[in-house]
């Protein structure tokens, strides 16, 4: 089958799936503090439509899925869909980015089904700042979530995600570069972008990637960058002098990747968007949920990617905001 393409020449390669807008977390820069109406079952993909598109994307060119949410370890036997991903050939990467809460009791299960990488995102490694960002004072959970997973080497490497926002991540910039250098962890940090629920986010919040690497090279020395060959990455990587550790940084508001942009993202309630903040969506649910066979959904597939937006255009004048919260589209 042809590789899926837009019309900017952009080859679409990555796909993330969020398999539930649920989650046990409140994050300030995600979701409001209450009163966010949870998607009913009925609207939900099931397993076996989440895997009847993913199988169909992966003939496509598809060639990472990375599952999230919301949480996605709040969805009901989630290393069973990891199980039935693993096995499809042609996907050469499968990964998930969690908060970690549930880590204690899934890590088993979610190495055993085929599980390759994991994200876990974690803003702040103080508690009184974990319970003020996440509403939920669990902070040793996450942590005790992060120790689960050394037993299981298959899983790697292990990432930590941080939202990098003013007055509020600078004073742990070090420190989290201690915690990922002793632990073996990838340490990331990405720049906080405008997907709040309660719309409160402005462009001085911001704390740039280029800001966070300063303090590091303050105190480390130069970073030596890291190139993988993949011009669609995202993060600007870096190890240091001593060759020990790794930090990277993806900056999509200072230093925006669009132009190399390959992925893809399914909603939970079966909606493709092209783009993080897209203002239009492709109901694909509507497509599996009717008598429609595969090459109708590749079509309806294709047809979307070929209209995949330029460009987000944060700071522009042109700017939208995307019309759902991050917790609604999936991280």
């Amino acid at each position: 089958m042809e590789p899926l393409v837009d019309s900017y020449g952009r080859r679409i390669k990555s796909m993330r799936i969020s398999v539930t807008d649920k989650c046990n977390f409140r994050c300030t820069y995600c979701m409001p503090a209450e009163g966010l109406p949870w998607l009913k079952k009925a609207e939900i993909l099931s397993y076996e439509e989440l895997m009847r598109i993913s199988r169909v994307a992966v003939s496509m060119g598809i060639e990472q899925i990375r599952l999230t949410g919301g949480e996605p370890l709040v969805r009901r036997d989630l290393p069973e869909l990891v199980h039935q991903l693993h096995e499809l050939e042609g996907l050469r990467s499968l990964s998930l980015t969690t908060n970690g809460i549930l880590l204690p009791q899934q890590a088993k299960a979610l190495a055993e089904a085929g599980l390759t990488r994991i994200n876990v995102s974690l803003d702040t490694l103080l508690h009184e700042k974990f319970t003020q960002v996440t509403r939920r004072d669990q902070l040793d959970r996450v942590l005790e979530g992060l120790d689960a997973l050394a037993a299981y080497p298959s899983i790697h490497p292990i990432k930590i995600n941080a939202v990098a926002m003013r007055n509020f991540s600078e004073a742990e910039v070090l420190d989290f570069v201690r915690f990922a250098r002793d632990k073996a962890y990838v340490m990331r940090w990405i720049e906080f972008m405008p997907l709040d629920a309660d719309q409160i986010w402005r462009k001085e919040d911001i704390l740039a990637g280029g800001e966070i690497k300063a303090i590091i090279e303050a105190a480390y020395g130069p970073l030596v960058p890291i190139t993988s060959g993949d011009p669609s990455e995202t993060a600007r990587r870096y190890t240091f002098s001593d060759n020990i550790g790794e930090v990277g940084f993806i900056n999509p508001v200072s230093e925006p990747f669009c132009a190399q942009c390959d992925r893809i993202r399914i909603t939970a309630d079966g909606q493709l968007r092209t783009c993080l903040f897209a203002t239009e969506e492709t109901d694909l649910r509507s497509v599996v949920r009717s008598d429609a066979d595969d090459v109708e959904l590749a079509r309806v597939i294709r047809q979307a990617v070929w209209h995949k937006e330029l460009k987000h255009y944060i700071g522009d004048k042109r700017f939208k905001r995307a019309n759902r919260s991050m917790s609604m589209i999936g991280g």
